[in-house]
């Protein structure tokens, strides 16, 4: 039976030696395998869930994270007499159903707290980050994955197949040879044949060849199958290690990339610099037949750079190396700032040295993007979202004027923001890269909680570290942009012309940093609390800030009302960033039209039941798409109920007899075209919203 271990307990014994931490590994979350753990019917209740699975697997795309949830029903039982409500249409809803529904939904979720504080969860969705680790670590799979591991990861493959025989980008999207491709050698390096999986394995060959081959897949597709030597590397375009050492003056400089998009330039660039290639073993025989319509040694490789399926482009184009990727490993102890660019930089020291400690110093990190539920065991699209969640469900609980009564959960979420406190990260402090929002909603948080008695939440986080966490992000000096906009990581550093560069044919708008609503949004709440709170602290450079940010919302509104979301399906979500952000900078409805545009839009996109339900198409699109039969959804429902106060009957005849939320359709974006699970927001945006209208309206009347 697999079980999640948190924190200090995921370090096995002499695993020391080559984990870092700056926490005692505050946070971490890592899968582990025990043949010997789980009653009867612990196990048969496990196996029910992954039947449920794979039988609705094409209605149903997302898992409902249910091992994690059927172990902490186990450790943490959820103990409450209170009743399930049902709001019918013609009923009236009460404070008391709403404190109802309150109560027994954060009982529910504090349940699934970890013991240090923070809520873990499935960051999954991304169909390409398990092929790079397979990729990367093929000469010694069996010594890094266990069988269980390969298992999982087989079965997670199997059931995010879709019924046309590929795989997508994402868990929810069509086929793309880039998904199908990648996914199908993976299949063969974790030990599946050509025949194998009930013809799902002939089905996705065929679908590779039906679409053109390996020859049409993107250019990160070719980058990965040259490494594995099922490709060559006189069929990729340049990728030249030397442009580092451009000065940093040049505007193309690869240090004014956006950080993600550079982190994975960095490695990607030293394995093209030496043409590195693996061992070329029976099965990568065998696959150079099995992907390509003509014979490996006919392939126009000059001709291939510039394929690619029509199904994956969604962005058509228009020694110093290493040190950068060490200097990277070692700032993030080795978890590196994604998975893309973990797999690669691991790839790319067992490339300069496979008995190098900077490679040993990668491995134990594999697993802390590993998660596992019903659909099978995934790589995550970042370590985790940890901090990210609990700031979140912090504020939930907070809203909903019931601390009191849950003053043991949010003391340990208090102890986990305190500990990650410098400025916020996503997910853990030894993954080491703040970012604005992160920072601003893990600054909220930490306001919210001060502002509560001592003896419920515990000690407040010091007046110091409160203001070196404003000032590490918000000052106009550090993540202000010039028109006022707030980035993720860093300040925009280049110019939007260099996405004429952009050698990813699937992902757009990943060059540069851009300013964003949500991180914008996010960093006028946290100023604007923190003023009321310290209003002698750099008042004047808080003020302008402000006062900067709230005008760039105001323009990059579009003429509709609406805003596009980055980071989150999509004109829901950036709808309440955009209306919480500017009421926070003290706009109200009566004296901003911007305000007033943005609640007749999402007031018109709202659903015959009451709810709001948008489908990750808008984010491709950039066209505002209900989900398929205009279903609502519990999320959107919550963003929009957030940024407009209504939809209550929706979120309370939702909830589900045991006080949790069921798991929708995918509400997470990223790149436009990417959508990631945010396990969480089921449970933390339905008690928010209801919080929010328990307190700003029934308790008003």
């Amino acid at each position: 039976m697999w079980k999640l271990k948190i924190g200090a307990e995921t370090v096995g014994e002499g695993g020391y030696q080559w984990l870092k931490s700056v926490n005692n590994h505050l946070g971490r979350q890592v899968w582990e395998f025990n043949p010997e753990l789980g009653s009867p019917e612990e196990l048969q209740r496990i196996e029910d869930a992954r039947k449920a699975f794979w039988e609705n697997r094409f209605e149903r795309r997302h898992s409902s994270d249910l091992l994690m949830r059927i172990q902490f029903e186990n450790e943490n039982p959820c103990v409450t007499n209170l009743p399930q409500l049902k709001v019918k249409d013609e009923e009236e809803v009460t404070e008391e159903v709403v404190k109802t529904t309150l109560r027994r939904a954060i009982s529910f979720y504090s349940t699934i707290q970890a013991h240090d504080g923070h809520w873990p969860g499935d960051y999954g969705g991304p169909m390409f980050l398990l092929p790079g680790l397979t990729l990367s670590i093929t000469g010694a799979l069996n010594a890094v994955l266990s069988k269980e591991h390969q298992h999982e990861m087989c079965r997670y493959l199997y059931n995010h197949q879709n019924e046309d025989g590929g795989l997508g980008l994402h868990i929810e999207g069509p086929s793309t040879m880039f998904g199908t491709a990648l996914n199908y050698v993976t299949l063969r390096l974790l030990g599946e044949g050509a025949d194998d999986g009930e013809r799902a394995m002939e089905l996705a060959r065929k679908w590779i060849l039906d679409h053109g081959g390996v020859t049409k897949i993107t250019s990160w597709g070719k980058m990965w199958l040259s490494v594995l030597g099922t490709y060559e590397w006189s069929g990729n375009n340049p990728l030249p290690p030397e442009v580092w050492l451009c000065p940093y003056s040049l505007p193309f400089h690869p240090g004014r990339m956006w950080c993600h998009c550079r982190m994975v330039y960095l490695p990607m660039s030293y394995l093209y610099g030496k043409r590195f290639v693996g061992p070329i073993t029976p099965t990568i025989w065998s696959l150079r037949k099995e992907l390509y319509r003509v014979p490996y040694h006919e392939v126009d490789w000059n001709q291939a750079r510039n394929l690619c399926a029509k199904e994956d482009l969604y962005y058509p184009h228009p020694m110093t190396v290493m040190q950068y990727i060490h200097y990277e490993d070692e700032n993030t102890r080795y978890i590196c700032i994604g998975p893309v660019n973990k797999v690669l930089n691991m790839l790319c020291c067992w490339a300069e040295d496979p008995n190098s400690d900077a490679f040993k110093l990668h491995l134990p990190r594999i697993l802390d993007y590993l998660w596992v539920a019903e659909d099978g065991m995934k790589m995550q699209g970042y370590n985790g979202s940890q901090s990210w969640d609990t700031s979140f469900a912090v504020q939930a609980i907070i809203s909903t004027n019931l601390a009191e009564e849950f003053g043991p959960t949010l003391r340990k979420a208090h102890e986990y923001i305190k500990d990650s406190a410098g400025a916020w990260p996503f997910s853990t402090a030894d993954h080491g890269w703040p970012i604005s929002d992160c920072t601003a909603e893990g600054l909220k948080a930490a306001l919210l909680l001060s502002k509560l008695p001592t003896g419920t939440v515990g000690e407040s986080l010091d007046m110091k570290r409160l203001y070196d966490a404003c000032k590490c992000y918000a000052f106009l000096t550090v993540l202000q942009n010039d028109d006022g906009g707030f980035a993720t990581y860093e300040l925009t550093r280049s110019y939007q012309w260099l996405e004429l560069i952009n050698p990813a044919e699937t992902f757009g708008d990943i060059v540069i940093d851009y300013p964003y609503v949500e991180c914008t949004s996010a960093a006028i709440q946290a100023l604007t609390m923190f003023r009321k709170l310290y209003p002698g602290h750099r008042r004047e450079e808080i003020e302008s800030c402000i006062a900067r940010a709230a005008k760039f919302i105001e323009k990059i509104q579009a003429t509709d009302g609406s805003w596009y979301g980055s980071w989150g399906v999509c004109f829901t979500y950036a709808g309440w960033f955009g209306i919480k952000g500017l009421a926070a900078a003290g706009r109200t409805y009566k004296d901003c039209s911007s305000i007033r545009k943005a609640c007749d839009f999402l007031l018109s996109k709202e659903l015959p039941s009451g709810g709001w339900g948008e489908s990750y198409l808008s984010c491709q699109n950039k066209v505002y798409t209900n989900l398929k039969d205009n279903r609502p959804h519990i999320v959107h429902t919550a963003w929009a109920m957030l940024a407009l106060i209504g939809a209550d009957r929706v979120l309370i005849n939702s909830q589900m007899e045991n006080g949790d939320f069921p798991q929708k359709e995918i509400t997470g974006v990223f790149n436009k075209n990417c959508m990631i699970s945010y396990s969480a927001y089921r449970n933390i945006f339905p008690i928010w919203a209801l919080g929010e209208y328990r307190c700003q309206v029934l308790e008003a009347l």
